[in-house]
């Protein structure tokens, strides 16, 4: 009898592990990712497992240039360039008259080229021996009574300044000498052009015998 309850407890024993380990066999395997469950809706969704970040794609747009500036001295495109000595003529008109010792001319500058061209502001006039000759005295002063304007030339053309001589006499201490006529530089231009007119200059430049005024429309 007692061998029989041994034999009972021992085949219950043995049913009672076969069954755990049944259980074990058909449980739930181990989760391989986290779900999470977004508030109200009850639908899982997989959480993300790395994340990349995009660079935003560089610009394909071509590289701009700023526009070149004109060189200082040039004109605008289509602007008439200043008047140089090479094509002008240069002429003086003494009917303008005279007073007190003073003579009063026109300075006629004329444009001789094929293109116009524009005179403006103030010509630089001196006294000289002769045509390759430095220049004798004082410069002419500028006399501001006439506005300085922009005078156009066209071929043929010609511009007008007055041009003021007083007389070498008048001065006491002037020291005479012989001049062989004018050199002139049209407005902004380092070329000159000889006048012929033969006069008296003072060789001391304290003294001033010219003046010139700005060019005006003949």
């Amino acid at each position: 009898m007692r061998s029989q309850i041994i034999s009972q407890a021992f085949a219950m024993t043995t049913a009672a592990a076969a069954a755990a380990l049944l259980l074990t066999a058909c449980g739930p395997s181990q989760p391989q990712s986290q779900t999470t469950t977004a508030p109200g809706t009850g639908q899982a969704s997989q959480l993300p497992t790395s994340s990349a970040s995009t660079a935003p794609p560089a610009s394909s747009a071509p590289a701009t240039t700023p526009p070149e500036s004109p060189a200082p001295g040039t004109t605008a495109a289509g602007a008439p360039a200043l008047c140089k000595a090479a094509g002008l003529t240069a002429a003086t008109d003494a009917t303008g008259g005279g007073a007190a010792g003073s003579v009063y001319m026109k300075l006629n500058l004329t444009n001789k080229g094929t293109e116009p061209c524009v005179l403006k502001g103030f010509a630089g006039v001196s006294l000289v021996a002769d045509a390759a000759g430095a220049p004798i005295g004082a410069p002419a002063t500028r006399d501001d009574s006439a506005p300085v304007v922009d005078v156009l030339l066209a071929p043929g053309q010609t511009g007008t300044a007055v041009l003021r001589y007083t007389q070498a006499a008048n001065y006491m201490d002037c020291s005479q000498v012989d001049a062989a006529g004018y050199r002139v530089y049209p407005p902004e231009d380092t070329d000159s052009l000889f006048l012929p007119q033969p006069t008296k200059a003072c060789s001391n430049e304290q003294i001033t015998l010219l003046s010139i005024g700005a060019f005006q429309p003949a």
